[in-house]
């Protein structure tokens, strides 16, 4: 399994998922469809589906487009999110193959959207997987709660995303993680973890690289979303339960901004 990240518009990332043995690849959020294809047949693979992790047109909006490009292609999306351009509509737990030894499991991932999905993708025994979080999870932040609650983020976070393996690869949708971690360091400012992380995630930028991906484990220990069920993260923010803290951190995020 190969993976590829394709920026794409202002700060999205695409992605290819690469089965290297059948030459088939899954495009994740082609929002611009023809830099995606060009990097397929670059690669000289066959592009077979696309995995749309939720509506909005800058996950969604090149779907139409990349259809006309490749006729027959699949469209993948979440079955109550009205995905544009989908012709295969996703329920929790649906498996997805992308050739013999490629699987792509559909978690449901509400919040940010009500019908997001985040895709889960092995390969051959001794891969690390992956996970597509598109704008659930992000490198030490999360999305905003435009269509759920407090409650669902926690569960699609914490719950689902949180039980996955700790090496497990997370490629998100947008580049964020700088400031993801400026407005971390003011949660958990005792937390070193997040400083190192930090001062990596501005010296990939300064050299024009990407921070993704993270991983599972890394995320547990430095995103204060995912790290609510902590009591010294709740006490740090004034709250008594892990939901209670989520909803608290969201506030302050939306309403934080960075130093320059």
């Amino acid at each position: 399994m190969k993976i590829l990240h394709i920026p794409c518009l202002e700060d999205n990332y695409s992605y290819l998922v690469i089965n290297e043995k059948t030459k088939e690849a899954a495009a994740v959020d082609p929002a611009e469809p023809h830099k995606v294809f060009r990097a397929a047949q670059e690669n000289g693979v066959h592009l077979k589906l696309v995995l749309t992790t939720h509506h909005h047109w800058d996950h969604a909006g090149g779907n139409d487009k990349i259809k006309q490009i490749v006729p027959g292609i699949k469209v993948y999306g979440g079955s109550v999110d009205n995905v544009r351009g989908c012709t295969n509509k996703v329920e929790n737990g649906d498996r997805i193959p992308l050739g013999d030894e490629i699987s792509i499991l559909c978690l449901h991932t509400p919040c940010h959207t009500q019908g997001h999905i985040s895709y889960y993708v092995t390969g051959k025994d001794g891969e690390d997987p992956a996970v597509f979080t598109g704008d659930t999870l992000f490198i030490a932040g999360c999305g905003k709660f435009f269509e759920g609650t407090a409650e669902q983020m926690y569960q699609s976070l914490c719950v689902t995303l949180g039980s996955l393996p700790n090496p497990t690869r997370v490629f998100c949708g947008h580049e964020y993680t700088e400031k993801n971690f400026q407005f971390a360091i003011t949660v958990e400012p005792d937390n070193e973890k997040i400083r190192q992380k930090l001062a990596w995630a501005q010296q990939q930028r300064r050299s024009g690289l990407p921070t993704i991906p993270s991983t599972i484990g890394e995320e547990l220990e430095t995103n204060p979303f995912m790290r609510v069920d902590l009591p010294d993260v709740q006490r740090m923010v004034g709250c008594k339960s892990p939901v209670e803290a989520i909803r608290e951190i969201r506030q302050r995020k939306d309403t934080w901004k960075p130093t320059a």
